[in-house]
């Protein structure tokens, strides 16, 4: 899994018995390099045009960087590729576009290359059969969230800080009545800021937010941002929430102190997380946070703070290291597809039935 964050490539072994997921036996995080990371940042951001030859290749390099990913961690365990029954490839995403008719989305990792550079079956592509059927074809984590955390004795949430947040409302124990969609910015805002004035590509810890105090003139013009109001089902990018909208937004934003502007992304992460809740999630008792944004201390601090009564932590006491949940649905979502089970929650996406998601590719 690689997310909006787009900092590299997230791979777990993950062990499934009888369609439930045990554990995971193995993980490892492999970076981009910077080169890479910059363009598919800007792509994503929509920043410059690209040739469809560099989109080709582009499309090449991550395939060969995710391959190389699931090696390595076979490597690190001394097994085989005929050990793995597959590997499931979000890949990664460079556009997505689900408010307007037609909805689509772009993720880059040909799988036929990871299945060839590999020798395992490969499993990749789960997002467009949603959009084909309507859906936003986002978030699909929920249901893999349902399947894990839910819980009949608490109404409970999920929320993971990538670059974009999305919840997961799992206010009982039913599938029926999961819920989900993305609130708004995760770490996009805060990662960008942190690389322009820090030279670092995340704020480590929230230290640099920690200095700083939030501007509510600036927090109010973003959160004037009709997103937020939206009803789900909804979802976003990096092409809505960047530095560029945050500048549109409140064009003064480069005069201020810039710890003060990171401290109020911050307060817009925890802000439009917490409205999001109230609004969709009543009567929510247990918060379960995964994905980087659980290391910003000042930010689960935040939100923690907003949310006086929910009790706020993260999936590790749950069985799942808040860092690998996303990589493990997608193991999960690919187990389903060669089993031939749906992978989506229409209720979440909008799709109009559950369908098997993505497609299956030979070594």
């Amino acid at each position: 899994m690689s997310g909006t964050s787009a900092d590299g490539v997230d791979a777990v072994l993950a062990a499934f018995e009888e369609q439930r997921f045990v554990d995971l036996r193995g993980k490892l995080h492999r970076e981009y390099p910077a080169a890479l990371r910059t363009r598919l940042l800007e792509l994503a951001h929509g920043a410059r045009p690209v040739e469809l030859r560099e989109l080709c290749a582009l499309d090449a390099a991550v395939a060969e960087h995710f391959g190389d990913a699931a090696l390595e961690l076979l490597a690190t365990l001394n097994l085989k590729a005929g050990a793995v029954a597959a590997i499931g490839s979000h890949g990664q995403t460079v556009f997505h576009e689900a408010a307007r008719l037609p909805r689509l989305t772009l993720q880059l990792g040909d799988p036929s290359r990871i299945a060839a550079r590999t020798g395992i079956v490969t499993v990749a592509d789960f997002r467009r059969k949603d959009q084909a059927l309507g859906g936003q074809g986002a978030p699909l984590v929920p249901a893999f969230h349902h399947a894990l955390f839910a819980d009949g004795s608490e109404p409970r949430g999920v929320l993971n800080l990538g670059g974009i947040a999305n919840l997961t409302w799992l206010p009982n124990a039913n599938a029926a009545d999961v819920r989900g969609f993305d609130t708004g910015p995760g770490n996009a805002l805060l990662d960008e800021w942190a690389q322009r004035h820090l030279g670092r590509a995340y704020d480590a810890a929230g230290a640099f937010a920690g200095r700083g105090r939030v501007n509510e003139a600036l927090l109010s013009a973003l959160l004037a941002e009709p997103y937020f109001s939206r009803p789900p089902p909804k979802s976003t990018g990096r092409g809505e929430f960047n530095l560029a909208w945050a500048t549109a937004r409140y064009p003064q934003l480069n005069e201020l102190p810039p710890a003060d502007v990171q401290a109020t992304f911050v307060e817009l992460t925890a802000a439009s997380a917490a409205c999001a809740i109230a609004a969709h999630a009543p009567g929510l008792r247990r918060l379960l946070l995964c994905g980087g944004g659980t290391r910003n201390a000042v930010l689960v601090a935040r939100l923690g703070t907003r949310l006086a009564g929910v009790e706020v932590q993260t999936t590790a006491p749950y069985g799942l290291d808040p860092l690998e949940v996303e990589a493990a649905a997608f193991a999960w979502l690919a187990m389903r597809t060669l089993v031939g089970l749906p992978g989506n929650l229409p209720a979440v996406t909008g799709a109009q039935r559950q369908a098997v998601l993505g497609g299956i590719y030979p070594p």
